[in-house]
């Protein structure tokens, strides 16, 4: 794949995701919900400031230089570490958070990430770094997303992490 195509793709999925995170920042009237997705669009909205800039660059010079990508969702053992003390603490009703926007978030996040991987798969060595960057930014928003669908659905599941067995329930 070449570079320039690959960061169009980029930036499809990133302006994808990033409206929709947009959308249910209007649409959800829960305060916790909309901090959470007001950070998932932040993260996605420089995503796309990044990917244009580089695609700018490309079409300037023909090259591109590859800066440090920073994200505001912490990485996956940071949050499930921290995910044991949280779940003593939250009491807040997560009811208000849209389950089918948030189906709909998860849904796009893995689409996002897989197109990731085939970028990291397909584009030329020297530009692999960047686009792997961007997939573990992007799992980290799966695991993020996950971890309030799980929540709000009361599965049992915490960070895909069973919490209890329900043969040991009334033990």
């Amino acid at each position: 794949m070449k570079l320039e195509e690959a960061i169009k793709t980029a930036l499809e999925f990133e302006e994808r995701i990033r409206d929709l995170y947009r959308d249910a920042v209007e649409s959800t009237e829960d305060p916790e919900g909309k901090k959470i997705f007001q950070a998932l669009a932040d993260d996605e909205h420089n995503h796309v400031r990044y990917l244009q800039s580089r695609l700018d660059e490309w079409e300037k010079t023909g090259k591109i230089t590859i800066e440090d990508l920073e994200s505001n969702i912490p990485g996956r053992e940071a949050i499930r570490k921290t995910a044991a003390q949280l779940q003593s603490k939250i009491t807040r009703d997560y009811r208000g958070l849209k389950q089918q926007m948030l189906s709909r978030a998860l849904e796009v996040e893995v689409e996002t990430s897989r197109v990731y991987r085939e970028i990291v798969d397909q584009v030329s060595e020297e530009y692999r770094p960047m686009f792997a960057r961007f997939l573990e930014i992007e799992d980290n928003h799966i695991e993020a997303v996950q971890f309030e669908l799980d929540h709000l659905n009361n599965m049992g599941f915490w960070f895909g992490f069973e919490e209890f067995h329900m043969e040991n329930a009334g033990n």
